[in-house]
């Protein structure tokens, strides 16, 4: 299956911070911002998602859930949580199926060095469970403002 604007959201379950298993079909009527980040309490996630919890608001006014997903453990996303007072759920995809899903789990290469990891990404997904947007290899800088303009102007 590839993933593209237009598509149907591939649907899945993963263990959130909330406690519970959620589903993206759980969100059916809203718009939800799915974005994959590498890990936890690093510069650019943590940069990331304090910009998205900033403008949570913003995004609530337009009937849209953010939803961050990476390898980490919950113990991990609560610690995240806590620390920067995130108002979203983020889910625990520790073996990397809903990453391989949505193709943002790929070959990386730093400082010469080869792995696999995630590909900091973000699908706009409308409330039908349609992609209407994806941004693949994000730069962090203005992303969360460039995603809630999208929104605002194409689902509002």
């Amino acid at each position: 299956m590839t993933i593209e604007t237009g598509s149907k959201a591939p649907d899945f379950k993963l263990p959130a911070s909330s406690g519970q298993d959620v589903q993206l079909s759980d969100f059916k009527g809203k718009n939800v911002v799915l974005y994959f980040y590498p890990k936890d309490m690093t510069p650019g996630c943590t940069t990331q998602a304090c910009d998205f919890r900033d403008r949570h608001a913003d995004f609530e006014k337009q009937n849209t859930v953010i939803i961050g997903v990476s390898p980490d453990p919950l113990a991990r996303h609560d610690k995240f949580i806590e620390k920067h007072g995130l108002p979203f759920i983020l889910l625990a995809d520790e073996e990397n199926k809903v990453a391989e899903l949505y193709e943002v789990w790929k070959l990386k290469k730093n400082f010469g060095k080869e792995y696999m990891g995630i590909e900091r990404s973000t699908f706009i997904i409308d409330g039908d469970g349609n992609i209407v947007k994806e941004y693949r290899k994000v730069k962090v800088k203005d992303h969360v403002e460039d995603a809630l303009e999208f929104i605002k102007e194409n689902l509002s």
